[in-house]
């Protein structure tokens, strides 16, 4: 199951159930659905989808974008009315011998790719293009880059300026005889959809090469490379040298959680010479390995470990600028712990997981009690009143657990 929040809106994407809608706020309810094997009820699609974003760019209230990459190569673009509850399949692109979307970003009329083989597309769709419109053209391509070294996990995410188009790739970066970094990658076009430069930049700390030093990152002919040097890090904040299971880069944070129950915290400086990634700094807390991550777009931070017990909420402002505050998240004080109490426990059925009311309140919307020994797979999401994880069970059966705060 492939999951995203946004504001009060959950969706979730997998093969059996569609694409689904579901209001978080007040009584929880499924608010829309549709069969993903239909392409736009013009044909049968029977692959699985793959990747899931939400356009949080757009203003309209009432409505809400949402992008599926498929195991094919395919991408859909879909329409979710709020009021009504009407969720329609604007756009399907062709299957594509690429391999499956594995990532995918969307922010209209711009929309960011990347399949299996590591080739990353950036699509442009018509700039008015309204909740009832259905696109029968393929969208634009406005730039295509191919890696060797972009290895998993990586995010993709689009941030627009006064004068250009930003479009971001994080990704994990393996280093000589000495663990794991990560690198980013900058491609900037302007808003007629020119190239203006594309430029690369790594967290690797002195002393420590990219294992593919010369063709790290992601090239095109029309763009130039630029690598920045590597820095030391600061004594006693090192970051960690294991393969991150998570990234989440909101500008300027960039976040990687890792096996050995840390993450790693690194700022990104991005201005119209340079691009810097700051060194990293750990982050203390967790008890077991961490499995996922995400940056949220306020200054703060969630994370979640591999057996779904235990939940940090971080308050990333300030987070490695001052000595006090590394001093602060090296003695694991720079989060709180979300402590739910399972014993009292109300069951409701008909809705879409479990729910968490706070400390001291837990309700079941599924008709069963959390399973405290279930796994995370990886994703978790939150805004100001809740925080969501995707569970799974022994058997493969997925849940989602929602703490609610409001």
């Amino acid at each position: 199951m492939l999951v995203r929040l946004y504001e009060d809106i959950v969706i979730t994407a997998d093969k059996p159930h569609g694409l689904r809608a579901w209001i978080m706020k007040g009584s929880q309810r499924l608010l829309a659905s549709l069969d993903l094997n239909l392409d736009g009820g013009l044909e049968e699609v029977w692959d699985a989808p793959t990747s899931l974003a939400i356009d949080t760019s757009s203003n309209n209230v009432s409505s809400l974008r949402i992008s599926v990459g498929f195991s094919d190569g395919r991408f859909g673009i879909y329409a979710l009315n709020k009021e009504d509850g009407s969720l329609i399949c604007q756009y399907m692109h062709a299957a594509s011998s690429n391999g499956a979307v594995s990532a995918i970003a969307y922010a209209a009329p711009y929309l960011i790719t990347m399949t299996d083989a590591q080739l990353l597309s950036l699509y442009s769709f018509p700039p008015q293009l309204t909740d009832s419109d259905f696109v029968k053209d393929p969208p634009r391509l406005l730039a295509s880059l191919k890696s060797h070294t972009a290895w998993p996990p990586l995010t993709l995410s689009i941030r627009a300026s006064s004068s250009s188009i930003i479009i971001s790739i994080a990704y994990a970066l393996p280093t000589y005889l000495s663990g794991w970094s990560v690198g980013l990658q900058e491609l900037r076009i302007s808003t007629e959809g020119t190239v203006i430069h594309s430029r690369l930049s790594s967290a690797t700390n002195q002393g420590f090469t990219p294992l593919f030093a010369s063709s790290s990152g992601f090239t095109t002919p029309t763009s130039e490379i630029d690598d920045t040097q590597p820095r030391p890090a600061l004594r006693g904040s090192l970051p960690s040298l294991t393969k991150p299971t998570s990234l989440s880069y909101s500008h300027p944070y960039l976040l990687a959680s890792h096996p050995d129950n840390t993450l790693t915290l690194y700022l990104v400086q991005s201005n119209d010479t340079d691009l810097v990634i700051t060194d990293g700094s750990r982050l203390w807390g967790h008890t077991s390995s961490v499995s996922g991550a995400q940056v949220g777009d306020r200054g703060k931070a969630v994370s979640v470990s591999a057996h779904g017990g235990e939940i940090r909420v971080w308050e990333l402002e300030g987070g490695i600028s001052s000595t006090s505050s590394r001093k602060r998240a090296a003695a694991g004080q720079a989060s709180i712990q979300i402590r739910p109490e399972p014993k009292k426990l109300e069951q409701r059925s008909g809705a879409l997981g479990t729910a968490v009311d706070g400390p001291g309140r837990q309700r079941s919307h599924s008709g069963q009690a959390v399973d405290e020994t279930s796994t995370t797979k990886g994703w978790v999401g939150f805004d100001e009143e809740k925080v969501v994880v995707l569970r799974e069970k022994g058997q493969g059966t997925q849940a989602l657990v929602v703490y609610d705060f409001s």
